[in-house]
């Protein structure tokens, strides 16, 4: 049986994680022993006044940096305790999050992720601490916690028995670089709008090759890159 799961999430917000680590999949994939998922505030790694965690840039520029020493602290703890296969920071200028980087993430034991805010990490941080840096997307949040939560589901939901139907992830879009075909359920026919009828059909053949020809056509229309 393969080790559970681990992810460890470094922050100065823990509140803005509690509702997304804490429903549907990701609950229940606690819930079943499948992970673990421990958010840790870096404030109380803190040796300053009022916990801070954040200062001046050196340089002159606007805005307030992470200090190294809180982050370096938390993570030798968390470091002595276990092997982490990745430590992961949440970054605009990062690796671009897509499926097959949560399918590789997914077979993995434990994984920190650190996240960013203020104006940035004191770039050591990045240099010495980190070993991936991951985007979600080309623009700027308030903090990495959004992110670090993205990546967590996109994670978890792919571990087995996370999901009551394992197939049902592996249909879904991205997963062959298509995007998923259209989905319907009942009634059949709903203020004159059917449903398409081979998928009434029970000709499950022709289903399979439907859902082929729309999953390409809507691939080609809306996302060509998908493609290339």
């Amino acid at each position: 049986m393969s080790q559970k799961m681990r992810i460890d999430i470094l922050t100065v917000m823990p509140e803005a994680l509690d509702s997304p680590l804490h429903c549907s999949i990701l609950q229940r994939a606690q819930d079943k022993g499948l992970v673990e998922i421990h958010v840790h505030n870096l404030r109380d790694w803190s040796t300053r006044n009022h916990r801070k965690v954040d200062d001046y840039p050196f340089g002159g520029e606007a805005g307030m940096v992470m200090q190294i020493e809180p982050v370096y602290r938390c993570m030798e703890q968390l470091k002595a305790e276990r092997d982490y296969d990745e430590v992961i920071f949440t970054s605009p200028d990062g690796d671009m999050l897509d499926q097959p980087m949560a399918n590789s993430l997914s077979l993995l034991n434990n994984i920190m992720i650190l996240c960013g805010h203020y104006k940035g990490v004191d770039y050591r941080i990045r240099e010495h601490l980190i070993t991936r840096e991951i985007s979600i997307g080309n623009y700027v949040l308030t903090g990495g916690e959004l992110p670090a939560a993205v990546i967590a589901d996109s994670i978890v939901r792919l571990i087995p028995g996370a999901i009551g139907d394992e197939q049902s992830a592996l249909n879904d879009s991205f997963q062959d670089n298509l995007l998923e075909a259209p989905v319907y359920t009942r009634p059949a026919e709903f203020n004159g709008w059917r449903v398409p009828d081979v998928l009434l059909s029970g000709n499950f053949a022709k289903i399979d090759d439907w859902k082929m020809e729309q999953a390409l056509e809507r691939t080609r229309r809306l996302r060509p890159d998908l493609l290339k």
